[in-house]
């Protein structure tokens, strides 16, 4: 019980000051510093997801012990909110100095599909970004730069969240389901474009799919596209444009 209420009330490692600090005191492992260890965590994260991920995996891939990485951070907890903000840091951010008349509209397509790359790339931060507070210096440089675009679309102030939420949770869905599949085939030894085939091949077999799956197979060969890859861009830059216009006729309706 204790545990439990200690886990639901746990806040972030970017509170308290417990991110600035490099260690618990004297007596650190030499050869070893936080950027570190989050970077081993990241790799390790990547390699065999949330569910492979553990403190005594990390020290065996840093070759220390367990207890050494505890000197650096208080909990596996805090390292995960650690490594969710090193990832963000992989995201190429508009230049705040920047010409303020640049296209907002070019600037909100090229975040989205940097988020959309970082959610592919990095799997397991979909869950983590649903977890923890995200307010690490990276994670906030992001809300700050899509607001920034957001803003100068011309909506009314209250309908700024509004506009963020409909593009970047749609990236966040289509970002993590996109990751998932890629994970998938990659787990059963195929392609995309193998894993793909074989699972339209398996689903026309339930009489009760075949209906659906074929008005499927009719929907995708409309919108065109030779691979797996060819027709997710294609659906993603349609998405993206409409919600685009979206803003565009929201904005012109005043």
């Amino acid at each position: 019980m204790v545990r439990a209420a200690e886990r639901a009330g746990r806040t972030s490692v970017w509170l308290e000051g417990k991110a600035r600090r490099g260690g618990r005191g004297s007596g650190q492992p030499s050869g070893l510093d936080r950027e570190r260890i989050t970077e081993a965590t990241v790799r390790l994260l990547d390699g065999e997801g949330l569910a492979g991920f553990s403190m005594r995996r990390l020290a065996a891939e840093l070759n220390v012990t367990a207890m050494s990485v505890y000197w650096y951070v208080d909990t596996k907890d805090d390292l995960l909110e650690l490594a969710l903000d090193a990832a963000f840091g992989e995201l190429a951010l508009p230049d705040p100095d920047a010409d303020p008349d640049e296209d907002w509209r070019d600037q909100l397509r090229a975040l989205a599909r940097e988020y959309r790359t970082l959610l592919v790339r990095h799997p397991w931060l979909s869950p983590l970004a649903g977890t923890f507070l995200n307010i690490g210096p990276n994670s906030l440089s992001f809300s700050r730069a899509v607001q920034q675009v957001v803003r100068r679309t011309g909506l009314p102030v209250h309908g700024l969240t509004g506009a963020i939420s409909a593009v970047f949770q749609f990236v966040y869905g289509y970002g993590t389901v996109e990751g998932h599949f890629i994970a998938r085939c990659a787990a059963a030894g195929m392609t995309q474009d193998e894993y793909f085939r074989h699972a339209m091949s398996a689903a026309t077999r339930a009489p009760e799919a075949a209906e659906v799956v074929q008005e499927s197979a009719e929907l995708m060969a409309a919108r065109g596209g030779d691979t797996v890859q060819d027709m997710r861009e294609r659906d993603f830059t349609f998405a993206l444009e409409l919600l685009v216009a979206g803003i565009e006729a929201m904005v012109a309706r005043g």
